[in-house]
């Protein structure tokens, strides 16, 4: 310590005392840049207009907020091309489709049996389905209030099957002969009675499903 106050030698104190300062003031040179490469990295420089520069969290909400516009614009574009029939149709609803009872004739001789069927007309804008297979459907005879024959009545093996109607389009089912006698839900194994002729007036009624028939259709037999 005495050392450093009282410097010894050959030459005068006062040049050790400038080696001295000189040493220490590049000490203190280097600690500077020591300090200033340390605090520099961490020093945020402000942009041009005065704003804090975006992170990339920003960037990364202003792109996610993009994404969410585009995929809305790809959802409603494709809302709009279902609407105009691009997509799969609907079912069809009974304001949308008429279901007509149908006879070969409007009257029959002693020996013919009437040839029952029905139609589906599409009368919407659009396609639809519908199950019209002979699980669903009914073609029923009638006189009067009394109730003849049904086409379900002791039915074997029915049949499902859906279709799509276009619009305006007509389908009628295949016909199903009736052999002018009686039915009776549940009552199969039995001799059938034949109904009377001679002028008689009968009707077909008819439906698919809920979907009921536009009116009947009334027949005489001879």
């Amino acid at each position: 310590m005495s050392s450093l106050r009282h410097p010894v030698g050959p030459q005068p104190p006062s040049v050790y005392w400038r080696r001295r300062a000189v040493v220490g003031l590049g000490l203190i040179a280097v600690i500077v840049v020591i300090i200033l490469i340390v605090v520099r990295p961490g020093t945020a420089e402000p942009t041009g207009s005065g704003e804090p520069a975006p992170t990339a969290s920003d960037s990364a909400e202003v792109d996610g907020s993009e994404a969410d516009d585009e995929q809305s614009d790809l959802d409603a574009a494709a809302e709009d091309a279902a609407a105009e029939g691009g997509g799969a149709p609907q079912a069809c609803t009974s304001e949308q489709v008429q279901v007509t009872p149908i006879t070969d004739a409007e009257s029959y001789g002693p020996e013919s049996q009437p040839q029952l069927s029905l139609s589906l007309t599409n009368l919407g804008s659009r396609p639809c389905v519908m199950e019209v297979g002979s699980d669903v459907q009914e073609l029923l005879i009638t006189s009067g209030p009394d109730r003849i024959w049904s086409s379900r009545d002791c039915q074997v093996d029915p049949v499902a099957a859906t279709v799509v109607l276009e619009p305006g389009e007509e389908r009628s089912t295949p016909a199903i002969p009736w052999n002018r006698t009686r039915s009776e839900p549940g009552v199969c194994d039995v001799q059938r009675t034949p109904v009377p002729g001679g002028g008689a007036t009968y009707r077909l009624s008819v439906s698919v499903g809920e979907f009921a028939g536009d009116g009947d259709r009334p027949f005489l037999l001879n």
